[in-house]
């Protein structure tokens, strides 16, 4: 009986579907919700905010999701094809740029996307002139970590090539501002199509590197490109949703403002990096390029969860800044269900890899990287206090608090370094991975009970760790 009702379920849904198809599908409606059951469709109709936000996470998933399989099965093929040396060299330049590369971006985008919402009559000078500023700062960017990089390994010639391939694409990230107003009109399926399209062109081009023996500096070429063909495809989805490049305008006022407002931003940005990034850098620089290869395999298998924190924040943060406005009560019962969403999630990913680390690094890499187990045990722990930290971050904006966010993240950083320091000598990539938990731990959560503005978050944090008592009675 119950597979005779799920099969006309399905039949159901195939039915909706087809009729859609011969009616035709604007992709800016909420076509979607015509193929959900009828009692979960009943309770979503009529309330657009609520349509959007789903639809634009939906779509944002979609995309994490095809990356996180396709990537990590075509990241292992290369890491397995390169070795934990040659792999650790490729890793450790990408590490290397990313430390600088907050001061390519800014840290405009979340102002870009609220001065947007604030003021959608201005959206042509926001826009223009935050792409200039991204533009002059990742050519500035490149220049920085060349010469910093040729200082440091004068005599390494791969890794300068390396290094300044890397860079090169900060550059065209710039044309990510088409992408913010995407994210303000919550609109983001055309940021999908246009990376999904790169993405899809290169992955089997990396696979067809692979099988051709390529070497080391053409993946560095190829993930250039990608960043490329994801620059030229958001371009031509913005001008498919008839807007154009050509009305931005740069005004001098307009970039000082936005710098005014996001240079806490920047050097909140360039701690967050360091704590992120300096674990490969330090391995590289006292341990070799081998332990970073492991390191940094085992570390894509962590990190590559992050992308739920930010797709959820980066849908509902038009919605929280609006509730703020409206219903301080609700406003802030809905970031207390948010860190508990967040606890929940994190927690359903740590725990069953801390018993699988050993026997998913082996499956996914190989025996090469098989001591990474361990070190992947430890590792995914940081996911908690990521997810809590990204969940906090729209309330540090709304609040105006990105100099105390900025402060909380630097001390992440000046103790992720420290602890590199004493536990890298001694335990190498095990004593990295307990640095970065640790220092998760404080920037995102404990350093929050030491102000009294951010005491209030610190409460709703540890309430959320209790998650069972939380979520469900939050409004």
């Amino acid at each position: 009986m119950v597979s005779l009702e799920r099969e006309q379920h399905w039949q159901t849904i195939l039915l909706k579907a087809y009729a859609l198809l011969m009616n035709g599908i604007d992709m800016d409606q909420a076509w979607w919700i015509k193929l959900l059951p009828d009692f979960i469709r009943v309770r979503i109709e009529g309330r657009h905010t609520l349509q959007k936000v789903l639809g634009n996470t939906g779509w944002l998933f979609a995309d994490k999701i095809v990356r996180m399989g396709v990537g990590l099965f075509v990241g292992a093929w290369i890491a397995r094809y390169l070795g934990p040396a040659q792999f650790g060299a490729l890793n450790y330049s990408i590490a290397f740029v990313a430390l600088f590369a907050p001061l390519a971006t800014l840290g405009l985008d979340r102002i870009v996307i609220r001065n947007i919402l604030r003021e959608p009559y201005n959206k042509a000078s926001i826009l223009g002139s935050a792409f200039v500023l991204k533009l002059a700062s990742g050519l500035l960017t490149l220049c920085l970590t060349v010469a910093i990089i040729y200082r440091l390994r004068p005599d390494d010639t791969l890794t300068h090539w390396l290094v300044g391939i890397a860079a090169l694409g900060l550059i065209f990230q710039s044309f990510d501002t088409i992408d913010l107003w995407f994210q303000s009109e919550v609109r983001s399926q055309y940021s999908v199509y246009a990376r999904g399209v790169a993405f899809a062109i290169m992955s089997p081009i990396k696979i067809i590197m692979v099988l051709a023996s390529a070497q080391l500096i053409a993946f560095a070429w190829a993930s250039f490109t990608e960043i490329l063909i994801g620059a030229v495809g958001l371009v031509f989805f913005y001008r498919m949703s008839r807007q154009r490049l050509s009305d931005w305008q740069y005004k001098y006022k307009q970039a000082r403002l936005l710098l005014i407002d996001s240079w806490p931003l920047i050097l909140s940005g360039l701690s967050i990096a360091i704590y992120m990034k300096i674990d490969q850098v330090m391995l590289g620089e006292m341990a070799g390029n081998g332990v970073v290869g492991i390191y940094s395999a085992v570390a894509k298998i962590s990190e590559i969860w992050y992308f739920i924190p930010l797709t959820i924040v980066s849908s509902v943060f038009p919605s929280i800044i609006t509730t703020r406005n409206v219903d301080e009560k609700l406003y802030y019962a809905r970031l207390q269900k948010l860190f508990s969403f967040m606890v929940l999630l994190s927690l359903s990913l740590s725990i069953p890899m801390t018993f699988l680390s050993s026997k998913v690094v082996t499956l996914i890499y190989g025996e090469h990287f098989a001591q990474g187990g361990a070190i992947l045990a430890v590792h995914i722990w940081a996911s908690l206090f990521v997810f809590l930290g990204v969940a906090q971050g729209p309330w540090d904006l709304a609040e105006n608090l990105t100099k105390i966010a900025l402060l909380r993240t630097s001390a992440g950083a000046v103790i992720n370094i420290t602890l590199n320091l004493i536990l890298i000598p001694k335990y190498q990539a095990m004593g990295a991975a307990v640095a970065t938990v640790f220092s998760y731990a404080c920037s995102a959560y404990l350093l929050n009970a030491f102000s009294r503005k951010t005491r209030v978050i610190f409460i709703q944090q540890t309430k959320s760790l209790f998650f069972f008592n939380t979520l469900w009675r939050t409004r």
